[in-house]
């Protein structure tokens, strides 16, 4: 010892930086070491259990994924959560950033459910998510298409094969007869105005939210449902992944069952005339030295490119997130050429250890040139009819001299080959948003967007064109631009204690606004080719108007989890809104859940059944009137009286014009076997009342009309969904099955004094379908002469007969568009390096009214329009044929065989084939050599074949324009239907 003090006392005093270097290494020993926690698909982890490993420290990450712990370097940290692989992390510096990745299918993920995020098996509410790789089978620029299929519960029926068009959708039903019905939108947490312009490549996950207690959230706005999606984020830090992803294919027309007669088949129509002394003497046969396929010449093989590049990188601090997407599509219709480029960037960036940075910014730039062909022209436009003249040049047979056959004595391709119609839109999402964690079980986060919107059309009619005659030609320019802005300033608390408890609340503010105008103008007297209404001889029309609304709202959720085994949770909203009158301008929504995870108690020990849970909900959520302005007053300054501006009485006050509300219960089970076999099985029951109803009053009120809420509407359905590794893990040889159906069925309760409201060729009435179709019942052919047959019902015994006379017959119920049940099916089988995915959807027992054949079947009503050619098990009656399906036909037939009835009301059931796609990954090996980290090639096909007994185009199209609601997509039109085409792409995935 003595030794020792000698050498001791002997050694020099340290130098300056010999004793800082002491200090720092002290230092290291007993510091907080920060961090944050993600899975890998870059999801923020909360809850997540930090500790060091061997001693009694313990943390957990907050709502942002952070935390911090009192550790050392060279200390191991811990990190463990349900539903992912425990993982552990030598510390080497001061902040650490851990991906955990998933520990089995049964949890697969973090599921964003709105405001929050909850791991798969805390979940109570009604939630089905769509992984990005399940949009990517179909090719569509807009989103709302390419859902169709993968959830249950949802109806996804595309309104029209035009590129750009938008699908319509409904989750679990119609609940409203004249307030929007179709879902709300919510991008990073930023409410939409419609479906949002975003290219399904920057889709990082993608979230459908059913029932009250999932929606209760969003308050008014949830009542039809919510889609929650997430845009991409870097996952894991360092080296940054760039891809590139090309496809390129194209689009055929699909005219399905249709067909239309050719030159001899339509003559052949004309010698089955009963009068033959009426048809025109010029009709000989003369005409079947034509045969123009009016079809054929309209419709083209359209090309489609769709071109993706992106780039992902992650520091400890920073995390880049940048897509660019460049689509364009010509239609299966000639003329009509559609593009869209669009960039997307995301950034999160720790300022300090609490505050977080996250700037985002979307935007898109989309135009059309439309030189479209007229379907309607196409299809309605006689064999007989050449358009061309012998030179090449096009036919004009209204300058006289021409034999021309069809009606109107009209070339739609004269008039093509001038005028035309163009479009630009620009569309910018821009978030400012930033998150202050104030200590380990509270943050602060801040949403602030502003969206601008604005597009410009332009319509040209050249003075050389027929229609531009009149006013020797024109020009017409129209600009609208529409700006929302969103703001929610949110405090979250997660905090588990007692290692069994769990508790996630927010509270928070919202607000959001929206201001819309428009301005167009028009004039007549132009040169050719001019486009500027200024160089217009004299005007020929405006239009022009402004609108606004805004909502502000406080909501509060809050959560508690018991051992991963008993999940509760509440939700409470009031929402305030300047469509309602002072009387009404708040209302307040709720719900309530509740989830047992039975798998995770300790009675419960089988190995066959690997996750049983029951969840029940109850809640209440509400909708709007599309009038922004519902409880006012209106008045029509358009008027004139004695040469002065006058102002017009038009919608009425109602200050006590209130919400609609939909009162909402769901119970479900998901069950999982065998870690191969996942089974979902859900019930919802949903009451609204307070439908709100536009009300005309009297032409002698002085008043048009005034907005109520006047009846009640009942939804009820049934969803299963089942996922199927066939498989075990270990066989070279996978195939998956997801499979999913759901029924919903509805009944009106109620209406303003029981009164039955028409609509169209519908009718609502109490005790019936609110999609009821309402039109006199056709009975057929009369066997004797050929006559048309309707049913007419005595009004007073209820006797049953028929007549053929229309006036005489009776106006009734005849079935409903809304199908009885509809689904999906997808495929996937991986063998080696090769994918096989296949997608199918289906629908059953919905009935669409085929307007089309009041033009193209008509029996000879009218004479100077193609038809179309009878379908399977279809003939015309005839003396030797008297059992038939069509009357007698004659030319101009006038027996109102054509006219409006359930003859024309068809069975628009079908199934799908939407998808097939063939794909080949090459190998890490090869990759490796080129420095590359993915590559994959794959070959797809759409709409390759429908199944129906619909005897038009397409049956969704017929659907969408069926079931349009107000205010809503209806691109399908049942005369010139647009119908989805038949692609085929090739593509090409690049990573490096």
């Amino acid at each position: 010892m003595m030794s020792g003090m000698l050498v001791s006392s002997f050694l020099p005093y340290p130098s300056r930086a010999e004793s800082w270097r002491s200090i720092n290494i002290n230092a290291v020993v007993q510091q907080t070491i920060r961090g944050e926690v993600k899975g890998s698909n870059g999801e923020v982890l909360s809850g997540v259990t930090v500790a060091v490993k061997g001693k009694s420290t313990v943390s957990s990450t907050d709502n942002t994924g952070s935390f911090s712990i009192s550790a050392s370097v060279g200390d191991i940290l811990e990190f463990k959560s349900v539903g992912y692989e425990t993982k552990e992390v030598v510390i080497s510096t001061n902040y650490v950033s851990v991906v955990l990745n998933y520990e089995s299918q049964d949890i697969e993920e973090v599921v964003v459910t709105g405001y929050s995020s909850q791991r798969r098996e805390n979940i109570s509410a009604s939630i089905a998510t769509i992984s990005p790789k399940e949009l990517q089978d179909t090719k569509s620029p807009n989103i709302s298409n390419l859902l169709q299929g993968k959830v249950a519960g949802i109806n996804v029926v595309n309104g029209s094969g035009r590129p750009g068009a938008q699908g319509n959708i409904r989750i679990r039903g119609r609940n409203s007869i004249s307030s929007k019905t179709s879902p709300l939108w919510v991008v990073d947490g930023v409410v939409m105005h419609g479906v949002p312009n975003i290219s399904p490549n920057d889709i990082a996950s993608l979230s459908v939210l059913k029932d009250a207690a999932a929606t209760a959230q969003y308050g008014s706005r949830g009542t039809n449902g919510v889609i929650v999606v997430t845009t991409k984020t870097a996952a894991n830090s360092g080296a940054g992944t760039f891809s590139v992803n090309w496809i390129t294919g194209t689009s055929r027309f699909n005219p399905g069952k249709f067909k239309l007669m050719n030159s001899a088949e339509l003559w052949d129509l004309y010698q089955s005339y009963s009068n033959q002394s009426a048809i025109p003497s010029n009709v000989t046969e003369e005409v079947l030295k034509t045969d123009y396929d009016w079809v054929k010449n309209g419709t083209q093989a359209g090309k489609l490119n769709d071109l993706n590049a992106s780039y992902l990188g992650r520091t400890d601090r920073t995390s880049v997130a940048l897509g660019a997407n460049y689509y364009a599509e010509e239609g299966s219709v000639k003329g009509y050429d559609y593009e869209r480029i669009s960039g997307r960037i995301n950034i999160d960036h720790k300022l300090t250890d609490k505050i977080t940075f996250k700037p985002k910014l979307n935007a898109s730039y989309t135009t059309y040139d439309s030189r479209q062909h007229s379907l309607y022209d196409m299809y309605l436009y006689m064999p007989w009819d050449q358009p061309y003249n012998a030179d090449g040049t096009i036919k004009n047979p209204q300058a006289g001299g021409i034999t021309w056959y069809g009606r109107d004595n009209r070339n739609y391709l004269y008039d093509l080959q001038f005028n035309y119609g163009q479009g630009q839109t620009f569309n910018i999402l821009s978030n400012l948003d930033f998150s202050y964690r104030i200590n380990d079980k509270f943050t602060f986060e801040s949403m602030n967007n502003l969206t601008y919107y604005n597009q410009t059309t332009l319509s040209y009619v050249d003075p050389n064109s027929n229609s531009g005659l009149g006013n020797q030609g024109s020009v017409s320019q129209f600009a609208d631009k529409r700006i929302t802005r969103f703001f929610n300033q949110m405090l979250k608390y997660n905090d588990t204690f007692g290692e069994k408890h769990n508790v996630a609340a927010y509270a928070a503010y919202e607000y959001s606004d929206y201001v819309y105008s428009s301005v167009g103008a028009g004039g007549k007297g132009i040169a050719p080719g001019s486009q500027i209404i200024d160089n217009a001889a004299d005007f020929l029309s405006m239009q022009g108007t402004k609108n606004d609304y805004a909502f502000q709202s406080v909501l509060v959720q809050a959560s508690y989890n018991y051992d991963n085994r008993y999940n509760v949770q509440a939700s409470y909203r009031i929402d305030g809104s300047s469509r309602f009158g002072k009387n009404n301008q708040y209302g307040s929504f709720y719900s309530l859940s509740g989830a047992w995870n039975v798998h995770n108690e300790a009675f419960f020990n089988t190995d066959k059944i690997n996750q049983l849970r029951l969840k029940a909900s109850f809640g209440q959520v509400g909708n709007v009137p599309n009038s922004l302005y519902a409880s006012y007053s209106f008045y029509n300054l358009d008027g004139q009286y004695n040469g002065q501006p006058a102002a017009i009485p038009g919608q009425y006050q109602n200050l006590d014009v209130s919400w609609e509300r939909s009162r909402d219960a769901n119970v479900g089970v998901e069950l999982g076997l065998f870690n191969r076999v996942n089974f979902t099985a859900e019930a919802y029951y949903k009451n609204t009342n307070g439908l709100l109803y536009s009300v005309a009053f009297p032409a002698t009120a002085g008043w048009s009309n005034q907005w109520m809420n006047i009846g009640a509407i009942r939804n009820k359905g049934v969803e299963l969904a089942l996922n199927v590794d066939v498989f075990n893990a270990d066989n070279p040889f996978q195939w998956n099955l997801g499979f999913n159906i759901a029924t919903n069925s509805n009944k009106i309760k109620g209406l303003k004094d029981n009164t039955d409201i028409n609509s169209g060729n519908k009718r609502f009435s109490v005790g019936r379908d609110i999609d009821s179709w309402y039109m006199r019942r056709w009975a057929g052919v009369n066997p004797d002469n050929g006559a048309p047959l309707w049913e007419k019902i005595d009004p007073q015994t209820g006797e049953v007969t028929t007549t053929s006379n229309y006036n005489e017959a009776t106006l009734q119920f005849v079935g409903t568009s809304t199908p009885k049940y509809q689904g999906g099916l997808l495929s996937t089988m991986e063998y080696k390096n090769f994918t096989l995915t296949t997608s199918l959807a289906f629908l059953k027992g919905a009935y669409a009214y085929n307007a089309s054949r009041e033009l193209f079947d008509s029996d000879g009503a009218y004479p100077t329009y193609n038809n179309m050619v009878l379908q399977k098990g279809w003939s015309r009656w005839s003396v030797d044929n008297p059992h038939a399906t069509h009357p007698v036909a004659m030319y101009n037939n006038n027996s109102s065989s054509n006219k409006t009835s359930s003859r024309y009301l068809e069975d628009a059931s079908f199934i799908r084939l939407r998808n097939v796609t063939l794909g080949y990954t090459f190998k890490s090996a090869l990759l490796s050599k080129y420095k590359l980290k993915g590559l994959n090639i794959f070959l797809s096909g759409d709409n390759l074949w429908t199944g129906t007994k619909f005897s038009s185009l397409d049956p969704e199209t017929a659907l969408s324009a069926a079931n349009g609601s107000p205010g809503e997509s209806e691109e399908g039109d049942a005369t010139s239907q647009y119908p989805s085409p038949k692609r085929v792409t090739f593509g090409i995935n690049l990573s490096f």
